[in-house]
């Protein structure tokens, strides 16, 4: 059937041109294709071989590292989609082929894109022959068999990208087969560029730091370490501190020693050991320093102390033995670390050392045991930056004994004589170094003479102390009478308790109280009275003499008393003259003493009592204004301004007042000695009656004996009832000796005053053979023949009251007999009145007094304190 010339008609490329056209673009595309992968390979290796080879050279930068990994990527990220979109993209079209072709072969390729067009042309029959368009495709197509499309193919690569990897594959296996770690490592560093995975050195060392603080103004020390797997191991290395000079070491026991010099600036430290190379951030710093160092100390639980902190600013603790100490130090920089030890005595180690426990900038250690002897802690710390503080800081640990307590009595004699009404008033002091638990007296008796009484003895607690009180003080009241205790040698101790168990209590310097009856205090204060008239008698031959030495001044012309010679001895006269009236005012002090003491005794009688006031008014009256009148005047007569006649008048009148000082002294001694006789008188009643009362108690203590030791010869007796016989014959030679001597004094006082009673004492004494009976006593009494001895002693002390009582009458009848001479009767009522008021005031002292005793005593039995400590 005839073509519809309005149908449209397609003429196809005829099958050979097709086919030809399809190989070239297969082999085009084949070609291109493995050039971009060959180049996207070549790529990424050579980026691993750049990377290893930097790495052999510096620790490359994460950046480059990263500029070099997209580098390598990018022949194979960016390139090859390029390259396959210009080569297979832009040439699938018969078009894009026959111009490729046209590149190579012009005229092929412009009829090979003319084939393309006309294939393409759809239009009628009237407009163009199909038959033509078909002819003109095959006379091209067979034009194409005739030719070898290949040769248009553009230059291929492949070759030379294939060298290429071959290359970088060789060298990529060398190095992971000659440098396996290094290999692996860098291929870590090339995949992840920007991690912080170091890089591989043959030349390994051990941890090297980034940063480094080193000790400022101060050479320090960088040691480097070889690490055991170190590949490379290089005999020196060399480092440098910024811009100074260079340093260099050797390897020395698998170990580079760089020493540098002080820094005070920070810098970047330089190593380079064999292919190893770090850069260290060095900051020179001060040392950590101790701020402050303290103590706790933990006491020994028997103390009942509260733990304590201690200041250690001079390094030395001194704790009492038993405690438990904890040395902490406060640093000036957080601490990484502190340890302590070992322990010393002496420089010789005892003990071992530890870690102390750290709290930001204090270290503390554990709890130290303080034993018999102290010791030394060395402590060293280390900071956070790595800085060590400096050496040589020490705690020292004195171990001190806990010790006794001292114990005083202060504001009383260490011996002193009472009456047993009175009350002496004292301080008992305690000082310890740990604590006092508490202070009080203690006392024990002794007896002078024989009896069968027992001497007393007991205790008194002053005041509770506690724990942390290490000074204690209690105000004591102590009287005799209070305790019941007769008249005896007393010693008197304080005593003190601490903490410390079975501690025996400490006691004090003793102190003896001689407690008398009225008729020994009587006895002593004559004895008294003998060496004060002495005293006074002394001191008016002095005056005298002072007053001859005037008498001479006195004589010399007004011109010479005004020479220097002169003036010289009126100075020593006027100094004499000053030194006896001190000497007179202390003697009236004693007088005073002396005469209250006397009112006090009860025995001595009034006559004997105003008379010793009179003396005493006498001295008082002479030391106040008398005596200084003088002295005053002598110190006129030598005054340089005053003319010759003044100066002779005023030693004038110095004589004259002298003169009457002398006779006011005179008369005060032979008051004083008026009195002294009547004292003396006086005693021996109290003389009589102290023997008797000795005799009575050896009478008692030899009938004690008897009833266990009658019979019993010396030999045969028990030691403690030998003792008491000895004791007994001592105190019958004592008495002998103190009758012999009553006998002798009363012969001497007859002669002076030649009173009748004191003949007939006598004359009885010598009658009665007393002081040989008194011997045969002795012996009697040293043979053990008790029942003998006491009869004997019994008569002898009946024989010595008798004479007592005799003389007793005798000066009742003198003191009655008296009332009606002298001093008017209403001067004695006067003085009777005034020594009644002053016995009145002794009582009252000696009931407060007492009272405070007894107070101070019953605080003791309830437990309270006796005074504030």
């Amino acid at each position: 059937m005839a073509e519809d010339p309005k149908t449209p008609v397609e003429v196809p490329m005829p099958d050979s041109l097709r086919k030809q056209l399809d190989q070239f673009r297969r082999e085009l595309w084949r070609i291109k294709i493995t050039e971009a992968v060959l180049a996207g390979l070549f790529g990424l290796l050579f980026s691993f071989i750049v990377v290893f080879a930097l790495d052999r050279i510096w620790q490359t930068p994460g950046p480059l590292r990263l500029a070099i990994l997209l580098g390598g990527t990018s022949l194979a990220a960016v390139f090859a989609p390029l390259w396959m979109h210009r080569w297979v993209w832009r040439h699938r079209r018969e078009s894009q082929l026959a111009r490729l072709i046209s590149k190579r072969f012009p005229g092929l390729g412009d009829r090979l894109l003319g084939v393309v067009e006309l294939q393409q042309q759809v239009e009628t029959a009237d407009t163009l022959s199909p038959r033509l368009r078909a002819a003109a495709m095959i006379r091209v197509a067979e034009e194409a068999e005739k030719r070898q499309l290949e040769g248009a193919l553009p230059d291929s690569r492949r070759g030379r990208w294939a060298m290429a990897v071959v290359a970088v594959v060789a060298l990529t296996a060398g190095a992971f087969i000659f440098a396996p770690k290094a290999g692996m490592s860098s291929l870590k560093r090339w995949l992840m560029p920007l991690s912080s995975s170091p890089r591989y050195t043959f030349t390994a060392l051990q941890d090297v730091p980034d940063k480094l603080t080193v000790p400022q103004g101060e050479a320090f020390r960088l040691s480097l370490r070889l690490a055991d797997d170190s590949e490379w191991r290089p005999i020196s290395g060399k480092a440098r501190y910024g811009s100074q000079d260079e340093v260099t070491t050797s390897l020395v026991e698998n170990r580079y020693d760089f020493d540098f010099p002080a820094q005070q600036d920070p810098g970047i430290l330089r190593i380079e050991i064999g292919d190893a190379k770090h850069a260290i951030e060095v900051t020179p710093t001060l040392r950590p320093a101790i701020r402050k160092a303290f103590a706790d100390v933990v006491f020994p639980e028997y103390l009942q102390l509260p733990d304590r902190e201690v200041d250690l600013g001079s390094g030395v603790l001194s704790v009492v033995q038993g405690s438990k100490v904890k040395i902490i130090a406060d640093a000036t920089r957080e601490l990484a670390s502190a340890t302590f030890g070992p322990l010393r005595h002496e420089g010789v180690p005892e003990g071992d050392g530890g870690p102390m426990d750290i709290s930001s900038t204090t270290a503390t250690t554990p709890a130290l045991q303080v034993e018999e002897h102290g010791f030394t802690v060395p402590v060293s710390w280390t900071d956070v930056l790595g800085l060590q503080g400096q050496a040589g800081f020490e705690v020292r640990v004195d171990a001190l004994a806990d010790e006794a307590p001292g114990i005083y009595i202060q504001g009383l004699p260490r011996q002193h004589v009472m009456l047993p009404e009175e009350t002496v008033d004292f301080e008992v002091l305690s000082e310890d170094d740990y604590g006092i638990r508490r202070i009080g007296l203690e006392w024990s008796g002794e007896f002078t003479r024989a009896t069968d009484e027992t001497p007393a003895s007991g205790e008194l607690k002053l005041v509770d102390g506690g724990p942390a009180i290490n000074r204690l003080s209690g105000d004591a009241a102590f009287s005799p009478a209070t305790f019941n205790i007769q008249p005896q040698k007393l010693t008197l101790r304080a005593w003190a308790e601490d903490y410390l168990p079975d501690r025996p209590r400490t006691y004090s310097q003793p102190v003896t109280l001689y407690i008398l009856t009225h008729d020994e205090h009587a006895q002593m204060l004559k004895t008294q009275f003998d060496r004060a008239i002495s005293e006074l008698e002394d001191m008016a031959r002095r005056e005298r003499n002072l007053y001859e030495e005037n008498q001479r001044l006195e004589k010399l012309d007004p011109e010479a008393l005004q020479g220097e010679e002169a003036r010289k001895r009126l100075e020593a006269q006027e100094e004499a003259e000053r030194q006896q009236t001190e000497r007179m005012k202390e003697l009236a002090e004693k007088m005073e003493d002396l005469f209250k003491d006397s009112t006090r005794n009860g025995t001595i009688d009034k006559e004997t009592l105003k008379k010793m006031a009179d003396a005493m008014q006498s001295m008082k009256e002479l030391s106040e204004s008398d005596m200084p009148e003088v002295e005053q005047k002598l110190g006129d007569a030598q005054d340089q301004k005053s003319t010759e006649e003044k100066a002779k008048e005023d030693l004038e009148k110095a004589v004259e007042k002298q003169k009457d000082v002398l006779e006011k002294m005179q008369e005060a001694v032979d008051k004083a000695n008026d009195a002294n006789e009547r004292f003396e008188a006086s005693t021996f009643v109290n003389r009589l009656k102290k023997a008797a009362s000795e005799e009575s108690g050896i009478a008692m203590a030899t009938w004690d004996l008897f009833s266990r030791t009658g019979g019993l010869l010396l030999g045969e007796l028990d030691p403690s009832d030998l003792g008491k016989v000895q004791d007994t014959v001592r105190q019958q030679s004592n008495t002998t000796s103190d009758v012999r001597w009553i006998q002798e004094d009363l012969s001497h006082f007859f002669a002076r005053t030649n009173k009748e009673a004191y003949r007939k004492i006598l004359d009885a004494m010598m009658e009665s053979r007393i002081d040989l009976g008194l011997e045969d006593l002795r012996r009697i009494l040293d043979l053990n023949q008790g029942y003998l001895a006491k009869e004997d002693a019994e008569k002898w002390a009946a024989k010595l009251n008798e004479w007592a009582k005799m003389l007793e009458g005798e000066q009742q009848q003198d003191n009655g007999g008296g009332q009606g001479e002298g001093a008017p009767p209403s001067a004695d009522e006067d003085f009777e009145f005034m020594l009644r008021v002053m016995k009145l005031i002794q009582q009252e002292q000696d009931i407060r007094a007492r009272t405070r005793s007894l107070e101070t005593l019953r605080r003791s039995y309830e437990g309270e304190p006796a005074t504030k400590p």
